[in-house]
């Protein structure tokens, strides 16, 4: 075995020694069809060592589909970037996230890092070129998603919004049977989505950045927005809203230090709102759950009923992580019954559905097939602006007590 020369931490290769990465090929099967191209080297900024989202779903997700090779890693400090890279077997280790993204081989950067940097890292990969996946929510604010869709646009790349709920099984499932007319006309939706985080007034250090309502990453972008996201995705669009935000709990204890830290985002969100069919929505999110942490989703039609909901593993994390399960109207038509998925919703590589990073690696099989054929079926900056302007209009309707349209 021919083993790369190993890099300093800027990602190049010490002097005087010569690099053998090649680029190889790989054969997938995709909803049917064939797929052959090289394979695409994936940057990671933010892949710190044995922790972190990247680590814990992105890097499993990658490792296991055969159209992607983890070529660069970048992290703040140069010990824990070579870490990094020796325990992902990528090539290349950065400090510097520009120097990352203008690596030659490095075709997709993925941003795996806290909100308020979002707009500055992924603008330097737009700027360099790079495909770009970044974690949801798209940045802080409205403004700053528009302004990193239209760059990306104008740098005529492809680019991903961590939307990964969209490829859980259950709810690919569910978008299906409705469309199919299996509940028959749509009436109603009902959502309670409660996470654990910040459970007993107790949250780990890392989190804690959260609380901050001007950071863009609290219980409405996150927990609200992979929601209503999926929503949306089944049902359709919100046509029209009236919500009310509260911060039921305003003083939190960091977890290691005993420290108490003040939140000014809010923890609950409740939601009346119509669809664009007409079908009417309840929605209950929130967090700190202390018993029971669980997503359930029911849809209530004219010929029968679904229900998503979150299975034990999974539950206090939120609708977009975890497996779910899909129940449906039985046969004598007063109880549930649950729904077989097809296989073809469940199709990966290596990675077991009740995984953190199972949505996110069918995601990136979807976003190989798009990269390869030009297509763009994953949910892109555009989804993510959209999702960020439905997230004003609550807070709009909270601030003001009006109902807010979304035409």
């Amino acid at each position: 075995m021919i083993h790369e020369p190993k890099p300093n931490v800027t990602g190049q290769v010490p002097s005087g020694s010569v690099s053998v990465f090649k680029r190889t090929r790989s054969v997938r099967l995709w909803m049917g069809v064939s797929m052959e191209r090289e394979k695409i080297r994936v940057g990671i900024i933010g892949a710190s060592p044995g922790r972190g989202w990247a680590a814990r779903a992105h890097v499993p997700a990658l490792m296991s589909l055969p159209e992607f090779s983890i070529t660069a890693v970048g992290t703040s400090r140069r010990e824990s970037a070579e870490a990094a890279a020796r325990e992902f077997g990528a090539v290349h280790a950065f400090t510097d996230a520009r120097q990352l993204a203008e690596h030659p081989e490095v075709d997709l950067v993925v941003v795996t890092v806290k909100v308020p940097v979002h707009a500055e890292l992924v603008g330097a990969a737009l700027a360099a070129g790079k495909h770009v996946y970044c974690e949801w929510p798209l940045g802080r604010t409205s403004d700053e998603a528009d302004a990193l869709a239209k760059s990306a646009e104008r740098a005529g790349v492809h680019h991903v919004v961590g939307l990964q709920a969209r490829y859980a099984p259950a709810i690919a499932y569910a978008r299906e049977l409705v469309a199919a007319g299996h509940v028959g006309r749509v009436t109603a939706a009902t959502v309670y989505a409660a996470r654990g985080k910040g459970a007993r007034e107790r949250i780990p250090s890392w989190a804690a950045y959260t609380l901050d309502r001007d950071n863009g990453a609290g219980t409405l972008e996150v927990a609200g927005g992979h929601t209503l996201d999926a929503l949306q995705y089944v049902l359709g669009d919100i046509s029209d809203l009236s919500a009310t935000l509260s911060v039921r709990q305003p003083v939190y204890t960091l977890a290691e230090t005993g420290a108490s830290v003040e939140a000014t985002g809010p923890d609950h969100l409740l939601l009346n709102a119509t669809l664009t069919s007409g079908a009417v929505v309840s929605a209950h999110i929130h967090d700190a759950k202390v018993t029971d942490a669980r997503t359930r989703l029911e849809i209530s039609g004219t010929e029968g009923d679904l229900a998503i909901v979150s299975t034990e593993a999974g539950g206090p994390a939120g609708i977009q992580i975890g497996e779910l399960r899909l129940l449906g109207t039985g046969v004598s038509g007063d109880t549930y019954q649950e729904l077989p998925i097809p296989a073809r919703y469940r199709r990966t590589s290596g990675i077991a559905p009740g995984a953190e990073g199972f949505n996110i690696a069918r995601m990136y099989a979807r976003l190989a097939v798009d990269l390869g054929t030009g297509a763009h079926g994953v949910p892109d900056f555009h989804a993510g602006l959209r999702l960020h302007r439905l997230l004003d209009a609550i807070k709009l309707s909270a601030e003001t007590g009006a109902r807010q349209s979304m035409g």
